[in-house]
C-alpha cells in the first residue's frame, strides 16, 4: 500500500497542508497512520479529500459532510445512510425524463446517437446528458433544438479530435522520464497508474474550464453585438 506524508497528501490532492489539518480536526478526515511522531496517508485519504472538497463545492457544510461520513464509518446500513442523507441534504429532485419528442428512426435521432448523445429505449429517442436533456426536454420546438445540438457537433468533430489528441500527448509527455528531468514517482506501478489516473482527470478538468471561459467570452461578444 502506498503511503504519503503531510506534505504529498498536500500535492497530490490540491488541498493545503492547513486545510487537511482542519478537515481531520473536524472529523471529516479519517486519523493517519502513526508512527512515532511521524503520520501517513493513503489512497483511502485522498478519496476522501476528493469527496470532501465536491461536497463542498456543491454548497454543503463541513457539519454536514462530518455527520455523513460518521454514519458511514460506524457502519450503518444503505438504508439509514440514505436516510440521513435525506434528512441532512434534503430529499431528492423529480428525475425528469431525458426521452425527446421526435421521430427515434428519423435522420436527426441517428446522428444523435452516433454522435453518443442519446440511445434509444423502448422505440423513444432519450438524451444521455441530464442537462442538454432538461433544456431540450423543456423546449416547445424540440426538433429545433436537437438541429442546434447536430449543427455544434458538426461543427466541432474535427477540432475536438485534434484536441483530444493533443492533450493525450502533452499527458504523455508529462508521465516521460529524462527529457522533463522528472523522477518516477516511488511506488512502482500502482503509483505510476495513480499518477496517469490523475493526470487523466487533470487534463480533462483543464480542458473544461478553458473551453467554458472561451465560451463565455465569444458568448457575451455575440448577445452584445
Amino acid at each position: 500500500m502506498v503511503e504519503y506524508r503531510l506534505g504529498e497528501l498536500s500535492e497530490l490532492s490540491g488541498v493545503s497542508v492547513r486545510n487537511i489539518r482542519a478537515y481531520r480536526e473536524r472529523g471529516l478526515l479519517d486519523a493517519p497512520r502513526r508512527e512515532g511522531r511521524s503520520a501517513y496517508y493513503d489512497d483511502r485519504h485522498l478519496t476522501q479529500l476528493g469527496t470532501i472538497n465536491e461536497l463542498l463545492r456543491k454548497g454543503y457544510t463541513s457539519a454536514h459532510i462530518a455527520e455523513f461520513l460518521s454514519s458511514m464509518r460506524q457502519g450503518h446500513d444503505l438504508a439509514d445512510i440514505l436516510g440521513l442523507q435525506q434528512a441532512v441534504f434534503g430529499p431528492p429532485g423529480p428525475t425528469p425524463t431525458a426521452a425527446v419528442d421526435i421521430d427515434a428512426d428519423g435522420v436527426e435521432a441517428q446522428r444523435l446517437v452516433y454522435y453518443g448523445l442519446a440511445e434509444v429505449v423502448d422505440g423513444r429517442l432519450t438524451l444521455v446528458d441530464p442537462s442538454i436533456a432538461k433544456v431540450v426536454v423543456g423546449a416547445e420546438e424540440q426538433l429545433r433544438y436537437v438541429q442546434t445540438i447536430l449543427r455544434v457537433a458538426d461543427g466541432v468533430s474535427e477540432q475536438l479530435d485534434q484536441l483530444a489528441k493533443s492533450v493525450v500527448e502533452s499527458l504523455e509527455q508529462s508521465l516521460l522520464d529524462g527529457d522533463t528531468g522528472r523522477v518516477t514517482p516511488r511506488g512502482g506501478g500502482d503509483q505510476q497508474r495513480r499518477v496517469a489516473t490523475d493526470y487523466r482527470t487533470l487534463g480533462r478538468r483543464v480542458v473544461t474550464d478553458r473551453l467554458e471561459n472561451a465560451l463565455r467570452r465569444y458568448l457575451t461578444g455575440a448577445e452584445t453585438s
